[in-house]
């Protein structure tokens, strides 16, 4: 899985380098999921609360049985 991350005011999606290497607070942030590929999005544009969410239910069910 692919984390991208993007200030609200932009368009370009950059991959997300760690929360500690952003230069603005998370909340200025947009953040989306995608597959390994980039082919499919796992996770739509949202907050990085949201997104996190949603990629510790897939870690979740990748590594249950």
């Amino acid at each position: 899985m692919v984390l991208q991350y993007k200030l609200k005011s932009e368009t370009r999606w950059k991959k997300y380098p760690g929360k500690d290497k952003l230069k603005h607070p998370v909340g200025r942030y947009d953040f989306r999921l995608l597959s390994e590929d980039k082919k499919k999005i796992l996770a739509d544009k949202g907050s990085y609360t949201k997104v996190m969410k949603r990629f510790r239910q897939i870690e979740f069910f990748k590594h249950r049985g």
